[in-house]
């Protein structure tokens, strides 16, 4: 049942504004203090004889009605100007009872000092400096019109002037408990907004420091971070430069324990069949003996590389004592924290590159990603290098099938060729026949290398005559004065006239070759067109034995034959 009168006689709140709010409680509660006050003031007054059609009476029911529509503009939202028209009016009052009772001695102008304090508390400073400015001026009119007998001061029965001066010290004091509470609260709001601020700033600060220890960790690990890859760069332009496949992997893992500071770092690649991850290049002692004995993993979850090599996917072990696929390996007793990376190629495990450390939670997933950056480097590294050793074979399987050839074709040019030399000696040039080469000679055929006699004073000189590396002959220059110093430029012109020599002969090798083939070619269809031309089997044998003796000459005998393969006879033509 009270909760009714309570919402009724509560003031209105703004949530927006807190001047506002706090104006209108103020409002509130001196205009339900100031109704039934005034009612009583104007009961006290008729019970002291007045007549309620005094012009002093009249004023305090006027003023009541005022407070009641001002206790409604408040509750309504119009508080600023319910202010206002609550203490222009009893300003008005006032000065309506100074005029028309008291005067200036009394209660009706002693009732500006309680409007002015009423003003300070609603409206603010300002108005309250502004009715206290008019008050003093009303005070001087007042004094004026008394001197000079505009009004008479009538003084009243004492007990009324007690009474009226008992209401004024009522309101004054329901003021000035009203301000020093409004002081208090303020006060009090001031000092927990202050602790509130204290203990916000505390939590700033210990923000800030979080922060700041944030940020130097972010900033650290960035620094890491790019110190990591600025590494990784560094080390792919080095193994980029390596293509001997034996060369790069121990150099992989000594550059990528020296530069990250890892205990161990071992490469492991594939087997043939796809079954086992095999150790092939190591740093540390204990990984070296294990490459020695050609340690192996499967490719399974049993441990950490194969777990990678089998899944394609990284794994960390941070603490490997309690790793459900750490292996326990005795080559490696002070391992800690292990790390594996896959190495693909074209989206192909071919391998992993597998680092410990001996502390306890040495990786993170950043550390995932510098290694699997460089594992793809070292991935393309190896690729490249096998390629490399693959077209190294080749070239030498293509070189030595070439130089097999050319030796070949070169025996059997020489067995055709009538002359295999020629001398010149000053004056005419002869044939050579095949025979007993010098040992000088014979030196420079078996090296491919200029010889000399004796150093470079000597009698001759013998420089291969080489075609691609092959030696096919040799040139031999010797002086009819004995010793003699080869000058650089005549060696210089010797060594260039055997290269031009050797050119010009594999030319003209390959033009006989040439030739050959095509007179073998054309003999071949000038048989074929002969033979053709018969239809019964003894004409085309006889034909071609006919054909084949003039083609081939000397007076060869030619015989063909045919099988009988049943009887397991030849018939003979």
């Amino acid at each position: 049942m009270l909760k009714t009168p309570r919402k009724f006689l509560a003031p209105p709140s703004f949530t927006n504004d807190e001047n506002k709010t706090r104006s209108a409680y103020y409002l509130n509660i001196i205009a339900l203090v100031s109704i039934p006050a005034l009612v009583l003031f104007l009961v006290f007054r008729l019970a002291q004889g007045n007549k309620l059609v005094e012009s002093s009476n009249l004023v305090l029911f006027a003023l009541i009605v005022i407070l009641s529509v001002v206790l409604t503009l408040n509750r309504l939202g119009a508080v600023r100007l319910a202010g206002y028209i609550h203490i222009s009016t009893i300003w008005i009052a006032s000065t309506l009872l100074a005029l028309t009772g008291s005067g200036i001695r009394g209660s009706g102008f002693v009732s500006y000092f309680v409007v002015m304090l009423l003003a300070g508390l609603i409206l603010g400073v300002w108005p309250a400096v502004g009715i206290a400015i008019v008050s003093v001026i009303s005070g001087f009119g007042l004094a004026y019109a008394e001197n000079a007998g505009i009004i008479v001061y009538i003084p009243g029965p004492a007990i009324g002037v007690a009474g009226e001066f008992t209401f004024l010290f009522i309101f004054a004091t329901l003021f000035m408990v009203l301000t020093i509470n409004g002081l208090k609260n303020t006060l009090s709001a001031a000092q927990a907004n202050a602790k509130g601020l204290e203990v916000s700033n505390k939590e700033l600060t210990e923000l800030r420091d979080v922060l700041e220890i944030r940020i130097q960790e972010r900033t650290a690990s960035l620094e890491r971070r790019a110190a990591q890859l600025q590494t990784v760069s560094s080390l792919a332009r080095t193994i980029a430069s390596m293509q001997d496949l034996d060369i790069l992997l121990p150099n992989v893992t000594r550059l990528v324990s020296e530069k990250f500071g890892f205990y161990h770092t071992g490469i492991f690649l594939l087997d043939d069949a796809q079954a086992n991850a095999v150790l092939k290049a190591a740093n540390s002692e204990g990984g070296k003996r294990m490459r020695d004995r050609e340690h192996q993993l499967p490719l399974d979850s049993s441990s950490i590389v194969g777990y990678v090599t089998s899944r394609g996917e990284p794994r960390i072990a941070l603490d490997v004592g309690v790793d459900a696929v750490y292996f326990n390996n005795p080559d490696l007793p002070d391992t800690r924290s292990e790390m594996a990376v896959p190495l693909r190629v074209s989206g192909q495990v071919i391998g992993a590159l597998d680092v410990q450390s001996t502390k306890t939670n040495a990786f993170s997933d950043e550390d995932v990603l510098v290694l699997s950056t460089l594992a793809d480097q070292v991935a393309i590294a190896i690729e490249n290098a096998r390629l490399f050793g693959d077209a190294q074979n080749a070239l030498a399987e293509s070189q030595s099938t070439f130089e097999r050839y050319l030796k070949q074709e070169w025996s059997n040019f020489t067995r055709q060729v009538r002359y295999t030399g020629f001398l010149f000696d000053g004056k005419q040039v002869t044939p050579m026949e095949n025979s007993a080469k010098q040992e000088q000679t014979r030196a420079a055929i078996q090296t491919g290398s200029l010889v000399l006699e004796k150093g470079t004073s000597a009698s001759s000189v013998s420089i291969p005559v080489k075609l691609r590396g092959q030696t096919i002959g040799v040139l031999d220059v010797r002086s009819k004065k004995g010793q003699r110093d080869w000058t650089r430029e005549e060696i210089t012109l010797l060594e260039a006239a055997a290269e031009r020599a050797a050119l010009a002969l594999e030319n003209a090798r390959l033009l006989e070759s040439a030739q050959r083939r095509a007179a073998r070619e054309r003999a071949i269809g000038e048989i074929s067109t002969r033979i053709g031309e018969f239809s019964s089997i003894d004409t085309i044998l006889q034909a071609t034995v006919e054909e084949l003796g003039r083609k081939i000459g000397g007076g060869a005998e030619i015989m063909i034959e045919l099988g009988d393969h049943d009887k397991q006879g030849i018939s003979q033509v």
